[in-house]
Order: C-alpha cells, then structure tokens, then sequence
C-alpha cells in the first residue's frame, strides 16, 4: 500500500503539471497514479497542501499549489516519472551555508527529506519553491555535502555550477 506521503506528493506533481478543475478529475489521476482515495481523504490532502483554484489564462478555475499561481509547468511526464526524479538542480556553497536550487515545487520536499536524516554535519534547512538554504558545520566541503546529499537522493549524479 503506498504511503501519505506518496500520495501528497503525487498529487502535488499532478497540480502542478496538469490543468485539474475538478476533485473527480484529480480522483482520477490519483487512480492512474495507483491511489484510490474517498472524496473525504482527497478533500483533507487538498486542505493539508492548501491548495486553492486560480483562474487560467481561459478564465477557467484551476487547482494550485501555495506559491504556484503565477505560473504552470507543463508536463511531458506522469507524476510517478516526475516522483523518480528528485529536482536537484545544483548545489552552491559558502562558508557553512550551501544553496541548493531545485527545479519549481521541488525544494520544500526535499528539505524535509534532508530534515528528518538529522545528519550530524546538517543544522538545519529553509524552503522556498525552488530554492534550499542549508546550514551545514563548520570546514564541511562542497564535495563532502554533495556525498551526505547522494546518501538521501541517490540519484544525484554531479554538482552543476551556475
């Protein structure tokens, strides 16, 4: 059975990809998605994400997620494809400050996942939508950040200076 979690940020993905109206629309892309939810648990997500409805550019009302009304990715992928990458961008460090940019709705996801590892050599993160600051200890280097980050995103392959 697939998780919460799973399914949050599936339908996180499927907002922030696709132009839903309706929660019958987002029941069955959820479906799709392999997630069968009631009306009432697909009504506590939406609450839980707050997400509301924005009008597009034909005046229709759209789901969207916080911080996402003024703009909309479009999507070549399903969520579930979208879910196996993890949106990492690059990785940009200073002192004991390190910045990661990830692609659009990505960041406070993966600032979670770096949280709840409670790695030694990581204080503590701050999200936006597409950015991370990550407060790391003291003398910890680029390459030694980016090895504890491959540890919880296993497929970050290479730091991509800006």
């Amino acid at each position: 059975m697939k998780q919460k979690s799973d399914r949050l940020d599936t339908i996180k993905m499927i907002i922030s990809s696709q132009e839903i109206r309706l929660q019958e629309e987002l029941m069955q892309e959820l479906e799709k998605e392999g997630f069968n939810v009631t009306q009432a648990t697909l009504s506590r997500d939406l609450k839980q994400l707050k997400v509301a409805k924005a009008a597009n550019s034909e005046g229709n009302y759209v789901y969207v997620l916080p911080n996402d009304i003024m703009y909309r990715r479009t999507a070549k992928q399903n969520a579930s494809e979208m879910l196996m990458e993890n949106g990492f961008i690059s990785l940009d460090v200073s002192a004991n400050i390190a910045v990661i940019h990830t692609r659009p709705g990505y960041a406070s996801s993966m600032a979670y996942d770096i949280d709840n590892r409670h790695h030694k050599n990581i204080l503590g993160t701050i999200a936006g939508d597409d950015t991370i600051i990550m407060v790391v200890r003291e003398n910890i280097s680029k390459e030694e950040i980016l090895k504890v980050l491959s540890k919880i995103f296993p497929n970050i392959q290479t730091i991509k200076n800006k």
